[in-house]
This record gives structure tokens, sequence and C-alpha cells, in this order.
């Protein structure tokens, strides 16, 4: 059974983290979240690396401020910047040593590149493999909602109005009713050719759980967010890439943005999924992410017996 850790932040904010594996293993992967999800939406690639590794690889995951059951912040908190300062905090307090492979899907890949910006040293000491999920380093550049680039300016003008709104509601949540008439949006939103139940059902309780300041908080710094860049410099490290040839928030030009920044990222598209990869495709996902730990374990083997 995974441990519950509640993690206090320099600015008080308490984040709820679960972490199963030993604390010396030989590597610990930290899966990241997406925007108004929660660290449930790993949990076909929890069983999955649990079963192949056992006690070699510590997983940790944790909800990000404002999100599942960690607590609400300041609205001027709610950043990528600051996420990318919650993650170096996560990892002192719950992986302080040893390699960590870092797993982000959408928001979570964006909070990866903003913890290798603003903590260079603190990444270069840590980090040994990326796994990006339907994330993008470019803001809002190429998401265009899978419809003509005339609508898609009007629908981001509503939604950055709406997120405004939001923002200033504090740690109020979604009514449940409400998302539950929502649901047909959500799945169109999120998933591609096929979508099971449970799926939409766990995706609907997460943003159930999402307090709206993180709704509408967090809209401004991931359209704005730019970091190729920062990629650039992390091209040493083994990486993998994913993207669901109908996502409609981080369409395939991001994924192949993000493999041209890192030359030897492993890149895969796949046919008819959307922006829930870890739902739509766990077989791919789990593949890319055990893959990545796979050259981890190798390199960290070989590194321990140099003399």
């Amino acid at each position: 059974m995974p441990e519950h850790v509640e993690v206090q932040l320099a600015d008080d904010v308490r984040l709820h983290v679960e972490a199963s594996g030993p604390v010396d293993a030989e590597v610990t992967a930290v899966l990241l979240h997406g925007w108004t999800l929660d660290g449930r939406s790993w949990h076909r690639q929890l069983a999955e690396l649990r079963e192949r590794f056992g006690d070699r690889v510590r997983v940790v995951t944790y909800d990000a401020r404002g999100h599942g059951r960690s607590g609400c912040m300041a609205l001027r908190t709610a950043t990528l910047a600051q996420l990318g300062d919650d993650l170096a905090a996560v990892l002192d307090a719950v992986a302080p040593a040893g390699p960590v492979v870092l797993v982000g899907h959408s928001m979570g890949g964006m909070t990866i590149m903003e913890y290798a910006h603003r903590h260079p040293g603190h990444f270069a000491a840590r980090a040994a493999g990326l796994v990006f999920v339907s994330t993008t380093a470019e803001g809002h550049t190429h998401t265009v909602y899978g419809l003509s680039p005339r609508i898609a300016r009007l629908i981001r003008l509503a939604e950055t109005t709406g997120a405004g709104v939001l923002a200033r509601c504090g740690a109020w949540r979604p009514p449940r009713a409400l998302l539950r008439a929502l649901r047909p949006s959500i799945r169109w939103m999120l998933f591609g050719d096929h979508c099971d139940p449970p799926d939409i059902r766990l995706v609907t309780s997460a943003v159930a759980r999402a307090t709206l300041r993180s709704i509408g908080g967090f809209r401004a710094s991931i359209g704005a967010q730019h970091r190729l860049d920062t990629l650039a410099a992390l091209a040493h490290l083994p990486a993998a890439a994913l993207v669901g040839d109908r996502d409609r928030l981080t369409p395939p030009p991001c994924a192949e943005s993000i493999a041209a920044a890192l030359p030897a990222t492993e890149l895969t598209v796949c046919p008819g999924a959307g922006h829930m990869l870890m739902m739509e495709r766990p077989a791919q996902v789990n593949a890319a992410l055990t893959g990545v730990l796979d050259r981890v374990l190798a390199g960290a083997r070989e590194a321990s017996a140099r003399p």
C-alpha cells in the first residue's frame, strides 16, 4: 500500500503526496498530473510500475496546489513558476537522494520544464530521465481545439475571460451537478475516438475536487509559457514524448517541437487518442515510461560498478 504524506511548503500550502517503494530505491519516478486533475490519473501506470520493478523503483505522485486533496493557495501563486518550485520541495521531502525520472502529463510536463528552468543546479543533480505525455513547451501556440483558427480564437477569448472570473472564486469547487451536465463537453475536449465510462467518471470527479481558483488561476501561466530553450539544454537525458493525434489541447506539433529540442527523445503518436493518454493508451505510456526507467537503472548500475 502507498504511504500518504503531507508536504508543507514555504507558503504553508500543504500538498497531498503518495509514495510506494523504499526511500533508498535505485531510482524514484515522480508522476505529475495535468491541470484540473489529480494523482489518480496515473493509476494504470502505478500498477504497472509496482508489478514490473518492485522495490527497485520508488514511485511518487502528488496533487498539485489547489487540486485534489492538496490545499488551496493565494491567487498570486497559481503559476507554473510556483509549481516548479513545489516540485523541487517535494523531491527534497520525499525523495532526497538518488536519481529521479520525471513524468509529466499536460501541466505536469510544463511543471518539469519550469523546475529545470528555475532550479538548474537542483535539476542537474537529481533528474536522470524524462517522460512528457500530452504536453507542450510553447503555451497555447498550437492549441486550436481541433477547430478553425478563427473559432479557436473566439473560444480562447471566452476561456480566458471565464478563467479570470473563476480565479477570483477562491477555494470553492465546481458543483457536481454542473459537471455531470458538462460531461459530454469534457469527454469531447479530453478524449479521442474512444472513452471508457470509468475514465470519464474519474476525470469528472478530479475536476470536482479542483478549486475554482486553480481552474481559473493557472490559465494565464499555462498559455504564456515557452521553454524550448530550457529543453534544449537537457538533450543528454533519456527521454520520451507521447501525444494523441486527436489531442485538442496539446496536438502533435507540441510533442514534435519537444522532440526537436531533445533529439534523442523517442516520439510516439497514438492514432485515435486524445489528451488523456494514460487512460486511453496505457500500454504505450507504460512502455515509454518503463523504457526510460530501464535505461536509467542500467546507467545507475554502471555508475555503481565503477571503481
